[in-house]
């Protein structure tokens, strides 16, 4: 009898933990990360702002500034192969090619002073080394895939709408059939309804090229129309990770449970939500033990004592409590 040859993940970060420099002070934005994502799933980062999702993300396309940003350790392999020692040649061969990234905010991933068009083409040129002409008519159909006529190919950035920069974007970013998207928040700046067309352009994309994806967002709503996996990343570390419907049918962590508190809830008659008391803590002077027991209504003084470990609760579903290493409120939501 033949043993089944488990499938190593597409992509896995390992242990990373990177530091900026700012004004002499360490600011500490990634600590001891670890994810891995499987071919064609998506992954979603959540978090507030400042937890360190897009450090993580830009960790991957090796596109931090340095300084001041810093990688202290960590692997990245993309397909069992570490980006992380890569030249800086190999890794421009491998950007926008096998990994790209929709940026947060398409006023400043646009050139103002080139034509749309011109920047969609110059990418698939560069990669796929065909000619010029080529390129422009491959950019015109990645163009009218995301919904902009193809007669609008020499426009500039300024002659187009939030909405539409953002669709010329993910035009760009998925021009040269990428095997992993990273998504910085694809959709904060754009209404409800250009949201969801964004949002079925992008599954619609993925689903045709088998495209792997990190969706890094604090909208829940989003990671439950589009993620397969979820990481909760709370002060630079994941404090629970699983399954969507693990994290979504048992929130665990109190951070956890917290988000999901501060969502309105159309079946159930509350007056006010729960939002989460105090703020994220300053990265350049983290608390001792968990970095969330300032603002944890369960927290005791062992949890401000050491390190905790991310502890599993049964399939993928893993969280970084004490409370449930002792086996205490196994569903707190």
């Amino acid at each position: 009898m033949s043993i089944e040859k488990k499938q190593s993940p597409f992509l896995e970060v390992k242990n990373l933990t990177v530091h900026y420099t700012s004004e002499g002070k360490k600011i500490h934005a990634v600590n001891d990360v670890s994810l891995s994502l499987n071919r064609g799933e998506t992954l979603g980062l959540v978090g507030e702002t400042g937890a360190g999702k897009t450090t993580i993300a830009k960790s991957i396309l090796r596109i931090l500034p340095e300084p001041p940003a810093h990688v202290d350790q960590g692997e990245i392999l993309l397909e069992g192969k570490d980006l992380l020692p890569l030249p800086n040649d190999e890794m421009r061969k491998i950007r926008g090619k096998r990994i790209s990234m929709i940026f947060q905010d398409p006023m400043t991933a646009l050139n103002p002073v080139m034509r749309i068009g011109r920047q969609i083409a110059e990418g698939i040129q560069l990669h796929e080394k065909i000619s010029k002409k080529e390129a422009e008519e491959k950019a015109k159909k990645m163009l009218e895939m995301v919904g902009i006529p193809a007669s609008r190919y020499k426009e500039y950035p300024h002659q187009f709408s939030g909405g539409m920069k953002q669709r010329v974007v993910i035009a760009m970013a998925l021009s040269c059939s990428p095997d992993l998207l990273l998504a910085d928040e694809p959709t904060t700046a754009l209404d409800v309804t250009i949201q969801a067309q964004v949002l079925d352009i992008i599954k619609n994309l993925q689903q045709k090229m088998n495209t792997s994806m990190i969706m890094i967002t604090h909208d829940l709503g989003i990671v439950a129309e589009v993620c397969d996996q979820v990481a909760v990343v709370y002060a630079g570390e994941i404090v629970e990770s699983g399954s969507k419907e693990e994290i979504f049918d048992h929130p665990t962590h109190p951070y956890t449970v917290g988000l999901f508190g501060s969502l309105p809830d159309i079946h159930s008659e509350v007056e006010r939500l729960s939002p989460i008391a105090g703020m994220p803590p300053d990265p350049s002077n983290l608390p001792e033990g968990c970095a969330f027991s300032p603002r944890c209504p369960y927290a005791t003084r062992e949890c401000r004592q050491g390190k905790v470990k991310l502890a599993s609760l049964g399939g993928t579903h893993m969280c970084r409590c004490i409370r449930n290493m002792k086996g205490e409120g196994e569903q707190h939501g």
